[in-house]
């Protein structure tokens, strides 16, 4: 009778203590460990140049403590730009919803076709630590596809601009 028991019980908590060492997903590792993540984006992936680009986020801070967003753009040809921190509003501390974006007015629209840049956003909490990275591809193009942010997701708010002026170089 003590085998049998012994052969029931023994693989019950073999299997119960499996369960407990599963992984956790990243985004709920970050909660509990207090790390703003960012837990939906959206971006077109071509534009105008010329337009402004714009860049949903929804992100998340179980401390309420999102303090900047930081905004990196890499370019073929001209390398990385310097990095663009934008200030969140206390208000937004614990959760955050609208679009940051990147005003492409400046460039000379001809010099732009067909070349393509990377946006890695990053938010920051209140301690320094970092959320995992969003990356974004952006392709200028002259008659790019029409692309919107899935409906009802993110608010229509400003929540700052990505402060670079883009610069020609080598096609990429």
């Amino acid at each position: 009778m003590n085998g049998k028991i012994f052969g029931v019980v023994v693989p019950l908590l073999l299997a119960m203590g499996w369960a407990f060492l599963e992984p956790i997903s990243a985004k709920a590792a970050m909660e509990d460990k207090g790390i703003p993540a960012i837990v939906q984006s959206f971006a077109a992936t071509q534009i105008k140049p010329g337009q402004v680009w714009k860049v949903y986020l929804k992100a998340s801070d179980p401390d309420g403590k999102m303090k900047y967003i930081f905004a990196t753009i890499s370019q073929p040809g001209v390398g990385n730009y310097p990095v663009s921190i934008i200030r969140i509003k206390e208000e937004n501390g614990k959760e955050l919803s609208g679009y940051i974006y990147l005003n492409t007015s400046p460039i000379r629209l001809s010099e732009f076709f067909n070349r393509s840049l990377t946006l890695t956003v990053n938010i920051q909490g209140k301690g320094g630590q970092f959320s995992e990275p969003a990356v974004f591809p952006l392709f200028f193009q002259a008659n790019p596809t029409r692309e919107a942010p899935p409906e009802g997701v993110f608010k229509e708010q400003s929540l700052g601009p990505i402060m670079v002026t883009l610069r020609t170089g080598k096609r990429g």
